[in-house]
């Protein structure tokens, strides 16, 4: 993308603040904040902050933006892992966090529709009292708008899908300032292309996402969670395999290795013995979380696992969860002055143990720190490598490690990226995985829906 004209993102901050008022920021540290995301990518800041409550503000910043071709950038709640809404070329960051607002609920066909500054966490407060919940967890309280944007998962994602399954219909803003709505509430469709699914997953660089359609489910009557430690990651691994193989609906199967065990005991001030372990739930009535549970026991005693731990409480639940989920903060309090550098690959599930297992051992060859967690359910899994950016030699071995974890994903046939997304952090790999023809098949349509590149550009494809 060309560079912008100084005098034009002047007019157009000018044109903004007659619209927003102080609602936009030029602060350097609002600016600062709305460029750099969780990684160790450095980031650069947008030229302004434009903080909308509304569709229709988002229209008509996005239509000045095209008149003088500025970039556009969609902000959710900075919980981005791959430089998602980093500004390259400056622009105007869009933060949607004030979108805010639960705007329907329909309890008897299971379905809401949100703004996108409406976090998970929010949303299933608001749901608590109607018996629903929406079951859609990648750990961070991040945005539903954000979430659909980058195609996000989670813990549940192995027996409720991704945000893929469960988005309904979008509210968008296209890049010359229109608006479009994908779909109606019905839960399945013939009628033309699925503009749905062609947004999710775009991560705000075909459109800008403003209100979000999306599937709820009721709160199962039964919900039995608990861990369960290995001899060996590999014996772990062939527990999941075994238990998806079998059809055991499983909600939740996450694998932590040694490492993120001796972390969260730290962190999270729990006692679980330091081994690889298995942190599992079952949902359903009592009966049927009862067989599940027992089904999963014996297949883990099979494979050397145990003493399981079950926590039936709704507290003792939340605290098992809640210390999974502070996983990256666990580790990083054991590596002071390092920076993380989270990967999220996934692969077949048949291939899981043989993939995980070869990283590991090319982690040990480089005397890397690299502690695993994954959903394994689907194949998922997090190296979280710890650097010194400083230390050139080590900074040699993390990138090529993780070039080659990658590759070694695709060549199982898997992915890059199980639910981080592409941003401007994996743009690399992206022919490696979907090849020549398919990378310049999104490319025309980002060409066709976005003439003059101005959603969020730089990431995914480059123009």
């Amino acid at each position: 993308m060309r560079a912008l004209k100084k005098n034009s993102v002047t007019q157009v901050i000018g044109d903004i603040k007659a619209i927003l008022g102080d609602r936009l920021s030029t602060a350097p540290a609002v600016r600062e904040q709305h460029g750099k995301d969780q990684t160790w990518a450095p980031g650069a800041p947008p030229d302004a902050v434009a903080f909308v409550k509304s569709t229709e503000e988002v229209q008509r910043i996005v239509a000045l933006c095209a008149h003088y071709e500025t970039p556009v950038i969609a902000y959710g709640t900075g919980t981005s892992l791959e430089g998602h809404f980093t500004a390259p070329y400056g622009g105007i960051s869009v933060d949607l966090s004030g979108m805010n607002q639960v705007l329907e609920v329909n309890a008897e066909d299971l379905d809401a529709r949100v703004e996108a500054g409406v976090t998970r966490k929010a949303l299933n407060t608001h749901l608590r009292d109607k018996g629903l919940f929406f079951p859609i967890d990648p750990g961070a309280d991040a945005s539903l708008g954000g979430m659909a944007a980058t195609r996000a998962s989670g813990t549940n994602a192995v027996r409720y899908g991704t945000m893929r399954e469960n988005v309904l219909n979008l509210t968008a803003v296209l890049a010359n300032g229109e608006v479009v709505k994908t779909a109606k509430r019905a839960k399945k469709s013939s009628a033309g292309y699925d503009l749905t699914r062609l947004l999710v997953g775009s991560e705000g660089t075909l459109a800008i996402i403003t209100e979000v359609g999306l599937r709820l489910y009721g709160i199962p009557e039964s919900i039995a969670a608990g861990v369960c430690p290995f001899p060996s990651v590999d014996a772990a691994c062939q527990a999941v395999i075994q238990t998806i193989q079998l059809g055991i609906p499983v909600a939740r199967i996450e694998l932590v290795d040694e490492e993120h065990v001796k972390a969260f005991n730290a962190y999270s001030k729990i006692d679980l013995k330091v081994a690889p372990t298995l942190f599992v739930e079952f949902h359903g009535t009592e009966a049927g979380t009862a067989e599940q549970t027992g089904l999963f026991g014996a297949i883990a005693e099979e494979l050397g696992g145990g003493p399981f731990s079950w926590a039936t409480k709704e507290e003792d639940r939340q605290r098992l969860w809640q210390a999974r989920h502070d996983a990256f903060w666990a580790t990083k309090s054991l590596m002071p002055g390092k920076e993380a550098f989270a990967t999220d690959v996934c692969v077949p599930i048949s291939r899981l143990a043989e993939c995980v297992k070869e990283t590991q051992a090319d982690l040990a060859a480089n005397n890397l720190y690299g502690p695993i967690v994954g959903h394994v359910g689907d194949g998922n899994f997090h190296v979280v490598l710890y650097c010194d950016r400083a230390d050139a030699e080590e900074l040699k071995r993390v990138k090529g490690f993780y070039d080659r974890l990658i590759r070694r994903a695709i060549a199982m046939e898997g992915t890059s990226t199980g639910e981080h997304g592409i941003g401007s952090g994996k743009m690399g790999f992206l022919e490696v995985e979907h090849g020549p023809e398919g990378v310049a098949m999104m490319r025309q349509i980002k060409q066709a829906l976005d003439p003059k590149n101005i959603l969020n550009p730089g990431k995914i494809v480059a123009l």
